[in-house]
């Protein structure tokens, strides 16, 4: 009898262990992952938003380089013409230049306040789409869970078979364009 158990054990183990493996082996539920840095910059959608970010940058930096020029000169007129000033010329042309000073360092706070916000928004509106695309790629294309690589090394080790970064780039940048 205890011969027939440990068949019977046997079988049951080898049963589980092809229930395992068929399990394994055909499960149709799939894990991918994309490399985010590199999915985030070679989209187009971003490309573009960095280039109108730039531009805007470029301006609020010729204003700002504006603004510092007129006080330079406001400065340089000021030392040039202070020794031909009565007291109270030069004391209303000192704080006219430091309103002006003051006004400088506001606007240049504001406009750095600005870009920060413009950037967080930017990036915002970016990083919903790439997700919404990998959100309806994945559903399409049966995947269970796609996970992303971050500089901070969230996956520490793939198999190459698993990333999806070009595939979803090219997806990505083709429904960018309208192809």
């Amino acid at each position: 009898m205890p011969r027939l158990t440990l068949v019977v054990s046997l079988v049951n183990l080898l049963a589980l262990c092809l229930f395992i493996s068929y399990y394994f082996t055909n499960d149709t539920s799939r894990i991918a992952y994309v490399d985010s840095n590199k999915l985030v910059n070679g989209y187009k959608g971003m490309q573009k938003a960095r280039q109108e970010y730039e531009q805007k940058a470029a301006g609020w930096k010729a204003n700002i380089d504006t603004l510092i020029s007129e006080v330079k000169t406001q400065i340089m007129d000021y030392e040039k013409a202070s020794a031909r000033m009565t007291e109270r010329e030069r004391k209303l042309s000192q704080e006219l230049i430091r309103t002006k000073q003051k006004q400088l360092e506001e606007y240049q706070q504001a406009m750095n306040m600005k870009a920060q916000e413009e950037d967080r928004q930017m990036t915002a509106n970016v990083l919903s789409q790439v997700n919404a695309y990998i959100t309806r790629y994945g559903k399409d294309k049966g995947y269970r869970l796609i996970l992303a690589t971050t500089d901070y090394g969230n996956i520490a080790y793939a198999q190459d078979a698993l990333d999806l970064t070009e595939e979803i780039l090219e997806g990505l940048n083709e429904q960018y364009t309208g192809k």
